[in-house]
């Protein structure tokens, strides 16, 4: 029998994550992308590789977007596909903080069915699929606070040097809201974390990556918690903007990411 999706995720993840934890706290070359701080490593491109590997060997077929290499950078409309972050959090990954993850999620026709981000430095795994989201096997929701000063949420997806206003203007929407913030670096956990009830949000006006986003957005909404771009409407990979909150009070959350509307540039 064919091994499911949500099985299929969790393993493929797993694979990427054992290369990408021999290459954590070693001498790695750093390579910088898009900007300075715009990292990547070979071990990105050796768990990238593994977990595509893991995947075509039962589904050689599907589609697969991904951040590194020849991997396609757009999430088809139709058909099954695989989106890959190899080491999503690679600037905590280069300086030795475990707050890292491998990223799997299986799509199909536009809708998240599976996903997994396995942790191996922090020893966690999440998980979710039809029926729920689980963290180390154990199923998971978000977190029943209701009082926003109660809260702790999270700016996520870094903004360029010529877009810290923007930034700024965030940090400022969650501190003037909210009980507590953190900044974790890395997009997945601080979904995952969501997900758990570690957090009760997490919020930029950037327009994220597939790669970023899907597993640990698919996790928030099978934890029971919302989803939506920086307009309010339910987010996808072709919106602007990712604001993830319990649910409770959504409306507080998407408020402190509009903030940074005021000083966004195109």
């Amino acid at each position: 029998m064919t091994e499911s999706r949500p099985e299929l995720a969790e393993r493929a993840a797993r694979a990427g994550s054992e290369i990408a934890l021999d290459g954590f706290r070693t001498d790695l070359a750093v390579e910088t992308k898009a900007n300075k701080t715009d990292v990547v490593t070979e071990a990105d491109r050796e768990s990238q590789r593994r977990v595509i590997d893991v995947i075509q060997e039962v589904y050689p077929d599907d589609a697969v977007v991904g951040e590194e290499e020849d991997a396609l950078k757009d999430v088809p409309a139709e058909g099954d596909v695989w989106i890959i972050d190899p080491i999503d959090g690679t600037n905590n990954f280069v300086r030795g903080i475990p707050i890292w993850t491998t990223s799997v999620a299986a799509v199909r026709d536009g809708e998240t069915v599976a996903a997994a981000n396995v942790c191996p430095a922090l020893g966690d795994v999440y998980t979710a699929d039809a029926e729920g989201t689980y963290l180390n096997g154990e199923r998971v929701s978000v977190s029943d606070r209701t009082d926003p000063e109660t809260f702790t949420v999270c700016p996520t997806i870094w903004w360029d040097f010529d877009r810290r206003d923007e930034y700024s203007a965030t940090v400022r929407g969650i501190l003037e809201r909210f009980g507590d913030m953190r900044r974790f670096g890395c997009a997945q956990i601080a979904l995952g974390m969501v997900a758990s009830g570690a957090l009760e949000g997490t919020i930029t006006n950037v327009e994220p990556n597939p790669w970023d986003t899907v597993a640990g957005v698919h996790m928030v909404r099978q934890a029971g918690g919302r989803v939506t771009d920086i307009h309010g409407d339910r987010w996808t990979t072709e919106r602007r903007g990712l604001v993830a909150s319990n649910g409770e009070a959504h409306e507080a959350v998407l408020a402190a990411a509009r903030e940074a509307e005021a000083y966004r540039r195109e």
